[in-house]
């Protein structure tokens, strides 16, 4: 017989075989049951998660000649030929390739013929959003009113790009991302089926980067079981697939915690070294830390994190070495390093930085630097800030976008370019009292200065940084910075802007800045 993959080979061919989709599975079921289905049905969710399996069972359920309840019996003939992909009567049409209005309109000219020899004629139409509007237009009236025999089922991994037309006339079932611990289950039922020596740990790291998609997990296991034949081990499927392990992730956090930047780099150089993708593991770094979030707040939530038992456990021990803003701060570094890398064509250097940054992270915070009187600041060099004290700010008793300054302050006036100028100094002193405060507003660009009112712009996608700056206590912040730094008293806004991201260029330099400082470097050979 010729070789059939897993992802075939293991299709659900009834209701109960169908894994995580415990919600759609109940709302056919019912349906059926109770002779109340709709003609038109829409399935949605992401893809290798059951949706055109369902569409077959439901077929199949719906034209058995000898089911009983809601199940098909899987052996006559009818479920057979629609099981093949043979039957004249379930027609499976793929909306990428049929997608123009002269092939809607075949397929309404054969909606009229009566079924072959099944009770319904069903058309069951994969990636329907790649229809094109026109055809969707020539499709609707006979969507709205077909013929009794008749059945659609549209299957899409992006319901949003369906017109709404067309979604008003369908039933919508949502179909869900699978669990990691449910395609663990489905994995070690087809290993002792197919005879394949795996451990249980290979299986579950082949669930979890699946990210839900039970058909993608099992063409890993095919591959996999391709690659090694037998006694399948972790070591394999690093190697096979280019992943990063879990214990580095943990390794490279522990550098961290340790402020060990140079065993930081050197383990990183090694995981270069065996050729893993830099960007699979920056995304590895991100999705850890937020781990490391939900296990501080959650104490290891293992329904919220979808590890294994143990890794969480080490999640939890591990969270407790930081906190909160802390793990937020790496989380802030980490996906700003991302937005980097897409402006340099190697990801390694920025990636490196913020492995270092982070790992110099405490020693930033708890550092002091001489005071330096604001005069002499912005006579001599408006970069160069004084340090502000170690300490939370009072709120302020005023009104909420007023200040918090000293009563002995003598303000002077100030230009843009002024602030413009002392920016770096501005960040650089907030780095002292709120790590979390300086990063977010390094990314934002002052644009106009009016009525004692600065206005800093954000991209439009910066929505996160303006929200958070936005808050009393960091308002506060920020303008004791500029206060003590520019010896001026001025009230902050934050907007968002496509200008922004023109000015943003400017700021790009910041991260030169941000190198310089972390490696206490100097630039060479400037004019």
């Amino acid at each position: 017989m010729p070789y059939v993959i897993f992802a075939l080979k293991w299709r659900p061919n009834n209701f109960d075989e169908i894994i995580g989709q415990d919600n759609v599975v109940t709302t056919l079921k019912n349906a059926i049951a109770k002779n109340r289905l709709p003609h038109a049905y829409l399935f949605a969710g992401p893809r290798g998660v059951g949706k055109t399996s369902t569409a077959r069972i439901l077929a199949k359920a719906l034209n058995c000649k000898n089911g009983t309840g809601v199940n098909p019996c899987g052996s006559c003939p009818v479920c057979n030929d629609i099981s093949a992909g043979r039957s004249l009567d379930v027609i499976e049409i793929d909306g990428a390739s049929n997608r123009g209005i002269d092939e809607i309109r075949a397929l309404r000219e054969n909606v009229k013929f009566a079924p072959a020899q099944a009770k319904f004629k069903i058309y069951i139409i994969d990636e329907v959003h790649q229809i094109t509007s026109e055809g969707f237009n020539a499709l609707l009236k006979t969507l709205e009113e077909p013929p009794p025999y008749v059945k659609f089922i549209f299957a899409t991994t992006h319901p949003h790009k369906v017109i709404p037309t067309i979604l008003s006339r369908c039933q919508r079932l949502d179909f869900r991302r699978i669990p990691a611990l449910g395609i663990l289950t489905q994995l070690e039922k087809i290993a002792r089926a197919e005879k394949i020596e795996v451990s249980k740990e290979v299986l579950f790291a082949i669930a979890k980067s699946s990210d839900g998609s039970l058909r993608d997990a099992e063409s890993v296991l095919d591959q996999l079981f391709s690659f090694a034949k037998e006694n399948i081990s972790l070591a394999d499927i690093i190697s096979m697939l280019g992943w990063v392990e879990q214990d580095f992730l943990f390794n490279i956090t522990d550098k961290i915690v340790n402020k060990d930047g140079r065993g930081a780099l050197i383990l990183f150089g090694e995981i270069i070294d065996k050729g893993k993708d830099l960007n699979n593991l920056l995304a590895n770094l991100i999705e850890h830390f937020r781990n490391l979030m939900v296990a501080k707040v959650t104490d290891a939530d293992q329904d919220l994190i979808d590890l294994p038992q143990d890794v969480c456990r080490r999640l939890l021990e591990q969270s407790r070495s930081f906190t909160l803003e802390e793990i937020f701060y790496a989380f802030n570094i980490l996906v700003n390093t991302q937005e980097v890398s897409k402006r340099m064509d190697s990801l390694r250097i920025p990636l490196e930085i913020s492995l270092v940054k982070l790992a110099d992270y405490k020693k930033t915070v708890n550092s002091t630097s001489p005071r330096v009187s604001p005069q002499k600041s912005i006579r001599d060099n408006p970069a160069a800030a004084p340090a502000i004290e170690e300490k939370k700010p009072q709120e302020p008793k005023k009104q909420d976008n007023e200040p918090v300054i000293s009563g002995d302050a003598e303000s002077y006036p100030v230009s843009l370019d002024n602030i413009r100028e002392a920016w770096a100094g501005i960040v650089g002193n907030l780095e002292k009292v709120k790590m979390s405060v300086a990063t977010y507003l390094n990314e934002g660009s002052a644009i106009k200065l009016e009525n004692n009112v600065l206005t800093v712009a954000f991209p439009v996608n910066y929505s996160l940084h303006k929200e958070s700056l936005e808050s009393r206590e960091n308002k506060a912040i920020i303008e004791k910075a500029i206060l003590q730094t520019l010896n001026t008293q001025l009230r902050v806004n934050f907007i968002l802007s496509k200008e922004a991201a023109g000015s943003k260029e400017q700021h790009s330099s910041s991260f030169v800045k941000s190198a310089i400082q972390t490696f206490k470097g100097r630039v060479i050979g400037e004019t």
